[in-house]
């Protein structure tokens, strides 16, 4: 009966790590398509799996000993891949979207800034002469006359 009990284990833990991989591989898709809601859908589900999964194999150190479950350590390793990639991936989402928030949030308004012009270099400029351009186009724009001296600072 224990040998029976054994192998129904190994054969739903085998089950449950291939569902598992699935798992991690629909949550890597719903990454990178930037599906939060789908990605969020999928988070109990892993969890539940996870948990059934430790539930049913044995410990670590037995766990190498039993080359029965060798097919389940091979899946689960494919799962820990799976799960290093799904973070490096939000990771790195996570940072893009930190940057553009650092970007916005500056509050040195003299800071240069890189922006490309129309030829297709970089070009660099400070915010405060930026702003201070748009405000001197906002007034030739509601029409005001335009200097030499206005036109000498808008080029530099």
């Amino acid at each position: 009966m224990t040998e029976n009990f054994l192998s129904e284990a190994l054969h739903q833990a085998k089950e449950l790590a291939t569902q598992l991989a699935h798992i991690l591989e629909l949550e890597f898709q719903a990454l990178r398509e930037q599906e939060l809601d789908q990605f969020e859908q999928l988070q109990p589900v892993k969890n539940d799996l996870l948990s059934a999964i430790t539930a049913l194999a044995p410990g670590a150190q037995e766990l190498q000993q039993q080359p029965e479950w060798q097919d389940f350590r091979e899946t689960m390793v494919i799962c820990r891949d799976f799960h290093r990639r799904n973070t490096l991936l939000m990771n790195r989402k996570l940072e893009a979207i930190r940057g553009t928030l650092d970007s916005l949030r500056l509050q040195d308004t003299a800071s240069p800034v890189e922006v490309y012009d129309r030829l297709g270099s970089i070009s660099r400029f400070s915010r405060s002469t930026s702003r201070r351009s748009r405000s001197r186009s906002a007034s030739i724009a509601a029409g005001s006359s335009i200097t030499i001296d206005d036109i000498m600072r808008y080029r530099t």
